[in-house]
């Protein structure tokens, strides 16, 4: 479900218009999450950390509207859906990548069954595994470059399509004095989302890892 912002009402409209003018609406934020706790939880419950951080993410970005806010259609439509859901590239043995759909769900347990049977689809094709359900605007794009303890991110992108979804990336965890640290990669559109946002999410997602 989705309800359609009404732009003459909206206190972002002139935000989302300047933005929108540009040749890059989107700038990128990276920052460390602490994940200590999350990664021995991983290790104990014998789950994918990458899942579990996928997950707790997702329930962070839903729970920030600004994170559901797309732009569609030809009119350029400012719309908000009621739930979002993840497309994450899932890496194959011959260090090629697929797209995938997960939907958000409450339980854990669900999404990551989901996840799962994702990921052996994807690693048992090939391509990009471009689909109706990777290409939804409902979603949130996710990578994982965990060969990479990154301090700066940035994305190829075609500005010949507008393009006005979240993409979240995680990186290498690092350890200092014991403590383990995820690099976390926030790309958002400006005419949708402001640094403020981005700081209520990772705000939200490091609770939920804690």
């Amino acid at each position: 479900m989705l309800r359609k912002i009404d732009l003459e009402n909206w206190n972002r409209a002139e935000h989302f218009r300047f933005f929108s003018d540009f040749e890059e609406p989107f700038y990128g934020i990276v920052a460390d999450v602490e994940c200590t706790r999350a990664y021995q939880l991983a290790k104990e419950l014998n789950i994918s950390f990458f899942a579990l951080t996928l997950y707790k993410a997702l329930m962070a970005a839903n729970q920030i509207e600004e994170f559901r806010y797309r732009v569609v259609g030809e009119e350029q439509q400012v719309v908000v859906f009621d739930k979002i859901h993840a497309s994450p590239t899932i890496g194959r043995e011959d260090h090629t990548f697929g797209f995938a759909f997960v939907e958000y769900c409450d339980n854990i347990e669900t999404f990551i069954s989901q996840l799962n049977k994702e990921s052996v689809k994807v690693r048992n094709s090939g391509g990009i595994c471009l689909t109706d359900f990777t290409m939804r605007q409902d979603v949130i794009h996710f990578s994982s470059i965990p060969w990479i303890s990154f301090t700066g991110l940035s994305h190829a992108r075609s500005f010949r399509f507008k393009d006005s979804i979240p993409k979240i990336s995680f990186g290498k965890i690092k350890k200092q004095k014991g403590i383990l640290q995820l690099p976390v990669s926030v790309h958002v559109h400006h005419g949708l989302v402001d640094g403020f946002h981005v700081a209520q999410f990772l705000e939200r997602f490091q609770q939920f890892i804690d």
